[in-house]
């Protein structure tokens, strides 16, 4: 039987940006890690990669370089996706993710301040003076920009 100590036994972590509507990635659903070769305003140009039959509409890309999140919203051909924003350049480095539905994940915050999440049941709520070095033991979809003032948040499975 699970106690409550063994959600803190986490295998898998990952830096979270904060996102109003893009869910939390999971990092055991990284399909493609490269480099940008192209700058196209809200396009990923990678001619180095073929995007058609591992990427869909809904999955989701970091931008490495700079900590940016955007989904895909289309795919242009076999070296190119649209995405909602305009978070790549040339030369930057990406990982790009299936919408994984994470089950959710615990939250460590690093630097103190108050959290807004979505939780796995959908409920927004903030967590208000979370001080640095806390374990948040509520499973999360979002960290969610608005309302997070807290910085370095880890999410955790």
């Amino acid at each position: 039987m699970a106690t409550s100590q063994d959600k803190y036994q986490v295998g898998r972590a990952l830096t979270v940006i904060p996102s109003d509507t893009i869910d939390i990635i999971n990092p055991a659903s990284g399909v493609i890690s490269s480099s940008a070769t192209g700058t196209t305003a809200n396009k990923l140009v990678d001619t180095t990669q073929t995007f058609t039959n591992t990427i869909h509409s809904g999955d989701i890309i970091r931008n490495n370089t700079d900590d940016t999140l955007a989904t895909v919203v289309g795919i242009d051909d076999a070296n190119t996706l649209s995405l909602s924003a305009d978070i790549m350049a040339s030369g930057e480095d990406y990982v790009l993710y299936k919408k994984s539905g994470s089950r959710g994940a615990v939250l460590y915050v690093g630097v103190a301040g108050d959290v807004a999440v979505e939780t796995i049941g959908g409920d927004q709520v903030v967590y208000l003076d979370i001080a640095a070095g806390s374990w948040m033991p509520v499973k999360v979809n979002k960290v969610l920009a608005t309302g997070t003032t807290a910085i370095s948040i880890l999410a955790q499975w």
